[in-house]
């Protein structure tokens, strides 16, 4: 009898892995480097940020070119100058130069922090496209980050094609 039960017991978890073994799992992919370069929302954002920070970045073209004119202008008339004018202009020279590496700062942490601020928003859109996704084809597993990936799964040109169409 204990045999018995142990054949029985063998044949249901055999029949039981079988079972297990023809479920199929949908698994899909997405980019999202490419989600962040490729995307409607995101090619709107970065012509936004360019828009917006033309003007700072203009004035920090300026300030470039004025240092380099002051530049220019004491390396040619260094020597004619007298000691005072020269110090006064080397003196201009460092002030324009500290306040050009300050501008420069606040200008690259403000870049910064709106490219990121964007960038989230993108995310967050992206990740509401993907679940409706996941929920109308009936996936079990969405990863955006993998060593490997095969194209079979890749489902981002499905996100980023949502994605221009919410934009319209």
């Amino acid at each position: 009898m204990n045999r018995a039960i142990r054949l029985i017991l063998a044949g249901a978890l055999a029949a039981l892995s079988f079972q297990v073994l023809s479920v199929e799992i949908k698994v899909g992919f997405v980019d999202a480097e490419r989600i962040k370069r490729e995307s409607a929302p995101a090619q709107r954002a970065l012509k936004k940020i360019e828009k917006d920070f033309a003007p700072r970045d203009q004035e920090l073209q300026k300030m470039t070119k004025q240092i380099k004119d002051l530049q220019t202008q004491l390396e040619k008339e260094g020597v004619t100058l007298s000691e005072s004018d020269r110090r006064n202009k080397e003196q201009d020279l460092a002030r324009i130069s500290r306040d050009f590496q300050r501008v420069q700062r606040e200008f690259r942490e403000d870049l910064n922090l709106r490219k990121n601020e964007e960038l989230v928003a993108i995310y967050e859109r992206a990740d509401k496209v993907i679940r409706n996704i996941a929920e109308a084809e009936k996936y079990d597993l969405i990863v955006q980050e993998a060593v490997f990936r095969s194209e079979r799964i890749d489902i981002t040109d499905k996100v980023l094609k949502a994605l221009a169409e919410k934009e319209k």
